[in-house]
């Protein structure tokens, strides 16, 4: 997911539908990998124009992975077809005029990640209406239409991040105590499932939750971090963090607030992130394949463009899927994971100033 500041506030008939959606983990099941097969193997017979709908740019991912990611996967499957691409700057109206234009200028898909996973049903609608699939990318749009989901297992998301934090407070002997959770918005269905996960990892070892909050919002998060730190003090024991963002915030507050840092979670990542864990900062992130979800997502839209139907691994909703597994990101598998998969170097991760943490846990 900065999985960072995110949607509008939808009325009851969408939380309704919200409470309604996908558990991920409550699908049939995924298969134990991701589809690590190559763009390559599906090639396009005729040039095809593809929409790609993002969601923000306050989400480091979108810009620097998921988009170069899939424009590149697109090329290498058919080197003639063109993608047309959109960032909807945290505006559901944007993205649903970006989808309409999209839709003039005769694109045979649209990949769709949702900045409001509600709102955005009327664009599989219009879409529908021109023959047009969709795909729901990373999130899921709340629509029976869609054509397939290419996302991750969310819940698992949350159950990892609840788990190493409460493993994590168990080490230190924190056996009881607060937590401050700092939720994703509820108008996006993965930060539902990412909450359910993680609370009932957390709750269920008999931590305390002390408030909470939902939102993608940075500065927001950090303000209520903030609140909750002069109204609860040294009673909170961590932070939940349902993402990067979020987690930065918190640890922004707390050093605002001259407060010792406590474990904080996160989600998708980040550079900034990876270095404040070498740094003793933040203590964790998950990692979604951003390079996986990507080529997946590339082949299925050019495959659906030829008129095929693509075998699906999972369902969700009823709706054909392609779900990956996430893994949790300690100081102990930083090599293992982002630096493994190329999504940061050891240079880029290295700097000058994380030198030290690197050469002390075998980072070179």
């Amino acid at each position: 997911m900065k999985i960072t500041a995110r949607h509008s506030a939808v009325g009851l008939m969408a939380a309704t539908l919200l409470a309604a959606g996908l558990a991920l983990t409550g699908c049939s099941a995924p298969s134990d990998a991701p589809d690590t097969s190559s763009p390559g193997e599906a090639p396009a017979q005729e040039a095809f124009t593809i929409g790609l709908l993002l969601p923000d740019e306050t989400s480091t991912r979108y810009e620097t992975q998921d988009r170069p990611q899939f424009e590149a996967a697109v090329k290498e499957l058919c080197a003639e077809c063109e993608v047309l691409y959109a960032n909807a700057d945290q505006d559901a109206a944007k993205q649903q005029q970006q989808a309409q234009s999209m839709l003039t200028q005769g694109v045979k898909v649209l990949v769709v990640d949702p900045w409001d996973g509600v709102a955005a049903a009327s664009i599989v609608n219009q879409a529908k209406a021109q023959d047009v699939p969709v795909i729901a990318y990373d999130r899921l749009i709340q629509s029976p239409d869609l054509a397939y989901v290419i996302s991750n297992d969310y819940t698992k998301v949350g159950e990892l991040q609840g788990q190493a934090l409460v493993d994590k407070l168990k080490k230190d002997g924190v056996d009881s105590g607060g937590v401050v959770m700092l939720n994703g918005a509820s108008t996006d269905n993965n930060a539902v499932n990412i909450r359910k996960g993680a609370s009932d990892v957390i709750e269920g070892a008999g931590y305390q939750v002390l408030s909470h909050i939902e939102t993608w919002d940075g500065p927001t998060a950090q303000q209520f971090a903030a609140s909750q730190i002069s109204k609860f003090g040294d009673q909170i024991k961590a932070f939940y963090s349902a993402n990067d963002g979020n987690a930065q915030a918190a640890i922004s507050a707390m050093n605002a607030a001259g407060m010792a840092l406590v474990p904080t979670t996160g989600l998708d990542a980040t550079l900034a992130s990876i270095q404040s864990i070498l740094a003793g900062q933040q203590y964790m992130s998950v990692y979604n394949s951003f390079a996986g979800e990507a080529q997946q997502a590339a082949k299925v839209a050019i495959q659906l463009a030829n008129g095929e139907k693509p075998d699906a691994t999972a369902e969700v909703n009823g709706i054909p899927a392609f779900l990956q597994q996430p893994q949790a990101v300690t100081i102990d598998n930083i090599a293992d994971t982002v630096i493994k998969d190329g999504v940061y170097t050891v240079d880029e991760v290295c700097t000058s100033q994380y030198a030290e943490a690197c050469a002390a846990n075998g980072i070179q």
